[in-house]
């Protein structure tokens, strides 16, 4: 009997323990938090008599059990608190606005204090003790960098007075670019930025300057939140988008006046949106376009501005890497352009490199302008792209001479490597003249080590010449040992003709002797093995 008794005792328990629980009834609020007129994301919601709290995210919606009992709910944004007595609010939808500023729509929140749009002129006449008291505070503290300090008195001009002075936004922004940078947590982090987004959104409401503030608000969004590495595509994405809409935005409304950082932004996402398949190429040479046109009337202004002309540099670099800069859309964007281009001999080299860059030699637009160029300055790169013109018309020595004239005239090390490889592709192509042109790509590799299309080309010259080499079957094939050497070679040098070598290397390989047949000719694998002729190179032994 007593193990009964002691279950009876423990159901007993078990039982009043239940009904007092529910003697104590629970409710769910739900609803938004405001700031600024904007979803708040970063405040802390508590209920009176709750062990319940919830953290709002960028939608600004929170959800919270509370009792019937509970005589507040409490919005902590920092070291910000606000209480909001619903004693008798039996409602279970709930949206409080943190700082005064209405939404434009849905339920009607409750404000924490009204709105005063007198100018701090106004409102020192007055002598409004309030508004002066926390100008006077968060003024000493902003000006000593203790922005910790500022925040709250700021806040409650900021929230109160949002017309009394241009400098509560100037400040403000300020002073959340220092908490952004000064923490470590992404959750706080994010809750800073869309707190600056907000001074930016509440300053254009009450002083406009829409075009010039957009430009630091996207500017700053991107520069901020882009700097999160945990991001997925999907948010990666919509980050980019929502920047880029405000650099758009001020790029249209500010035109000329756009501040140059901005236009350096702009082009920025511009070029990571099209990678991701958000824009077509177009867009992207109209975007180039648009922001080029604004710099170089910064430049007629202000020809020597290191601002300016770094920002131009910037720009073309960006559209140049971009993988939208192709021919077809390089000419769309030049061609109607070139007459004005041409007067200005900087701006025709820029454009015939950029053509050049992307293989665009074959274009009418290259041949037009590269004659404009030789006849304005005879340089070795204008003789260069002469050079290329008359292989294009199939007039072969007049190309040669121009080719010669670019290499006797040119002194940089690059350049004097590119023309030296140009023309021993051509001799090779066009004259078959081999042993030149391995001469000529030996040139280059001593101006450019690193020029791995050079020693490819050292390795096409021999694999055509294998079958003149020697007088045996086996002589010829001994060719294609040394030409796979200088694919390998080519590779080690250069990456981007990592995928082009190896192709080459797969292909050759299947022509190397087999084993029976260099058993014949007393060969072992990677015994070193000599190349005469006026070759006169070094290989190893290898079987297919």
């Amino acid at each position: 009997m007593k193990p009964l008794f002691s279950k009876t005792i423990l159901l007993t328990v078990a039982l009043v323990a239940m009904t007092s629980l529910a003697s104590i009834a629970q409710r769910v609020i739900k609803g938004t938090v405001y700031r600024g007129g904007e979803p708040a994301a970063g405040v802390t919601v508590e209920a009176h008599k709750s062990n319940d709290t919830y953290m709002t995210s960028f939608d600004g919606k929170y959800e919270i059990e509370a009792s019937d009992k509970s005589k507040y709910l409490k919005f902590t944004f920092i070291d910000d608190s606000r209480k909001l007595d619903i004693e008798g609010n039996t409602s279970n939808s709930i949206d409080f606005s943190f700082d005064g500023e209405l939404p434009a729509k849905g339920a009607t929140p409750t404000v924490a204090g009204g709105i005063d749009l007198r100018t701090s002129q106004e409102l020192i006449k007055a002598k409004d003790r309030d508004f002066m008291n926390n100008l006077s505070m968060y003024d000493q503290f902003y000006k000593q960098d203790d922005y910790k300090s500022a925040l709250a008195p700021w806040r409650k001009v900021y929230s109160k007075y949002p017309k009394a002075t241009l400098n509560l936004y100037i400040h403000g922004a300020n002073m959340y670019d220092s908490f952004v940078n000064d923490t470590e947590n992404w959750d706080q982090k994010n809750a800073m930025i869309d707190s600056l987004m907000s001074v930016y959104n509440r300053r254009i409401k009450y002083f406009d300057q829409k075009g010039y503030v957009r430009g630091r608000q996207g500017t700053d969004l991107l520069k901020y939140k882009l700097g999160n590495e945990n991001l997925d595509d999907n948010q990666l994405k919509s980050i980019l988008k929502e920047g880029y809409g405000y650099l758009e935005e001020a790029i249209e409304l500010e035109k000329n006046e756009t501040e140059v950082a901005v236009l350096v932004v702009y082009m920025q996402a511009t070029r990571r949106l099209f990678a991701m398949g958000e824009f077509p190429k177009e867009k992207v040479a109209a975007n180039y376009q648009t922001a080029s046109e604004i710099v170089n009337n910064y430049l007629s202004k202000e020809p020597d501005s290191e601002k300016y002309t770094t920002a131009k540099e910037l720009l073309d670099r960006l559209f140049q890497t971009s993988g939208a800069a192709d021919c077809e859309a390089l000419i769309a964007l030049y061609e109607p352009q070139f007459d004005q281009i041409a007067q200005d001999i900087d701006e025709l080299k820029k454009m015939l490199r950029i053509l050049d860059r992307q293989d665009c030699t074959e274009s009418e637009l290259f041949a037009s302008a590269s004659e404009k160029l030789y006849s304005m300055e005879p340089s070795a790169e204008a003789a260069f792209n002469m050079a290329r013109l008359f292989v294009k018309r199939d007039q072969f020595d007049r190309a040669k001479e121009y080719y010669r004239n670019a290499i006797e005239s040119e002194t940089d090390k690059e350049l004097l490597a590119k023309y030296y490889y140009e023309l021993g592709l051509f001799i090779f192509a066009k004259e078959h003249n081999f042993q030149e042109a391995r001469n000529l790509a030996r040139k280059a590799i001593a101006n450019n080590p690193n020029s791995g299309r050079s020693y490819i080309l050292i390795g096409d010259i021999y694999a055509q010449y294998s079958k003149h080499y020697g007088e045996s079957e086996f002589e010829h094939l001994t060719l294609y040992w040394l030409a796979t050497d200088y694919y390998q070679k080519a590779k080690r040098v250069d990456p981007e003709v990592f995928t082009s070598a190896n192709e080459k290397i797969n292909i050759y390989k299947r022509y190397f002797p087999d084993k029976e047949t260099m058993f014949f000719q007393g060969l072992q694998d990677g015994q070193s093995y000599k190349i005469g002729s006026w070759i006169n190179e070094t290989t190893k032994a290898r079987a297919k």
